[in-house]
């Protein structure tokens, strides 16, 4: 069987051998699981600067393949949207998903077995009940005051 991250220009293994500023560009982004928890809305105690999640997801966050609907133009639909690049990783991480691969990598651990790019199979984050598919709560449907309500536990 063929390598299915071959044809992306992927190098082999590139998470264990290579920095992530020096990933190339399909490379950084096959990093992402498509757990879609980095897209949740979050809270910030501003004293301890812990980071609770909620299953409350961005209103671009499709709850079927979490992923950004709208992935090239998310900045200009949602300014406030965080774009994760290597230069501002160290800033952001403790804000990622502890299961995050920019955030593992980041730590110097490695990717857990199911993520897609060690398994091979991009539905692996999903049938190890990592991702959030089925369980996110459309932005447009909470106020504010009412987001402590949606807080969920995250899975390490």
């Amino acid at each position: 069987m063929t390598d299915p991250r071959a044809d992306k220009g992927l190098r082999a293994r590139f998470w264990e051998r290579i920095p992530l500023d020096q990933l190339r560009p399909a490379e950084w982004e096959a990093l992402c699981d498509g757990c879609g928890k980095c897209c949740l809305l979050k809270l910030e105690d501003a004293e301890t600067a812990e980071v609770a999640f909620t299953c409350v997801g961005c209103r671009l966050l499709d709850d079927e393949t979490c992923r950004c609907g709208q992935y090239e133009i998310r900045k200009q639909l949602v300014p406030d949207c965080v774009v994760l690049t290597p230069g501002n990783i160290a800033d952001i991480a403790y804000w990622m998903p502890a299961t995050c691969a920019y955030r593992l990598l980041f730590e110097g651990k490695p990717l857990y077995d199911w993520h897609p790019l060690v398994s091979g199979d991009p539905d692996s984050v999903h049938d190890a009940g990592i991702s959030m598919r089925g369980r996110i709560v459309p932005e447009f449907e909470v106020t504010e005051d009412e987001l402590e309500d949606y807080v969920i536990e995250e899975d390490p």
